[in-house]
């Protein structure tokens, strides 16, 4: 991942960012994403499926994020563009519901040290050890 230099930063600043190139690594499980304000963004199918902008994950509101746990394995089978905004991301575990705009594609990588130490952070309160055991399927 580079990190960002860019005097300006934020939300409106990274709406403002295009995607230039996307590139699908399954073998290193990492979605590159360059933009055109030359940042470059090296995010793991992991972190990717621990984010995902879907209410499944996010929840309706602030507090109802749902922890997500066993997706350290996790695959993206394929990258759908929708409009000229996002991408649709299908992972093996079956979720595919999240739409990744430009703008959060960008946040994503921009603050990718703040936002999984984050996510480091609530398991270890929870006693959740990293990485976490991929939940059993049922039936």
């Amino acid at each position: 991942m580079t990190a960002p230099t860019h005097p300006e930063s934020g939300a409106a600043y990274w709406a403002a960012r295009t995607p230039l190139e996307l590139k699908l690594r399954r073998k290193s499980r990492v979605l590159e994403v360059a933009f055109d304000d030359g940042m470059r963004f090296e995010l793991s199918f992991e972190y990717l499926r621990v984010y995902s902008p879907s209410a499944e994950v996010r929840g309706h509101g602030p507090g109802q994020e749902t922890l997500q746990l066993g997706k350290h394995n996790v695959l993206i089978n394929s990258v759908d563009p929708v409009g000229n905004y996002a991408v649709r991301l299908a992972f093996d575990d079956g979720h595919d519901s999240g739409l990744y705009a430009w703008a959060y594609l960008y946040e994503l990588g921009a603050t990718h040290a703040e936002k999984w130490q984050h996510y480091l952070d609530r398991m270890a309160k929870l006693g959740i050890p990293y990485p976490t055991p991929v939940p059993k399927k049922l039936g």
